[in-house]
């Protein structure tokens, strides 16, 4: 049980034990893996919205290198964002008063609409920002072919 507090806001349950916690590890093997203190950086707060050109989806991933990201397009029309953010080095000597920030593995899906462009999907990282733009398919009017009545 670790005495240093991974968040700002107080919780006077923190440090007891819990009887699920095991339980949950071991039906969810990934977030075994991963360890408690990743759980905030597990899952990636993303914004989506669409313009009348685009859907855009917005991702704050401070502190990760574009190279520790992957954007991807599987099965025609999912959207995957994924990456991961390195621990730290620790050193032995050190003495930490407060950890807040976490590590680790992130995975988010989307399933994309009808109308979006996935051979053109362009990303970018700018100030811990990842930016991705998945471009529209205009909508067609349907033609309308007027048939003269005979008789």
């Amino acid at each position: 049980m670790s005495l240093v507090r991974r968040s700002n806001v107080f919780d006077p349950f923190a440090d007891f034990w819990d009887p699920f916690d095991g339980v949950f590890r071991s039906l969810v093997p990934s977030v075994a893996s991963s360890g408690r203190d990743t759980a905030a950086f597990a899952n990636a707060r993303i914004d989506w919205k669409e313009t009348p050109q685009a859907h855009v989806f917005k991702a704050d991933l401070p502190g990760v290198k574009k190279e520790e990201v992957k954007v991807e397009v599987e099965d025609g029309n999912v959207l995957v964002i994924s990456g991961e953010r390195s621990k730290e080095k620790e050193d032995k000597n050190d003495k930490w008063h407060r950890v807040e920030r976490s590590s680790g593995k992130f995975l988010r899906r989307f399933r994309l609409p009808e109308n979006a462009k996935t051979d053109q999907v362009n990303a970018g990282l700018e100030n811990g920002v990842l930016t991705v733009t998945v471009p529209k398919a205009e909508v067609k009017k349907p033609e309308v072919k007027t048939i003269e009545i005979s008789g």
